[in-house]
């Protein structure tokens, strides 16, 4: 209505440098394999931990 976009009040600047890394030679895949390990792990983690706590919620909560 006024030529504003609402989607670009939300939008943040991207700054091509952010999320770059530097890597020693022959650390690529070695690093990618450990990054993926320890985000698998802490996915089941969260799994675990999540219905650990539902059930516990669960059963303080019955009657």
């Amino acid at each position: 209505m006024l030529g504003l976009d609402p989607m670009r009040l939300f939008r943040r600047r991207r700054h091509s440098g952010e999320h770059r890394y530097y890597l020693l030679p022959g650390m690529g895949r070695s690093n990618r394999r450990f990054r993926r390990k320890t985000h698998i792990a802490a996915v089941i983690f969260g799994i675990i931990v999540s219905v650990i706590f539902g059930s516990l919620l669960y059963y303080l909560q019955s009657p």
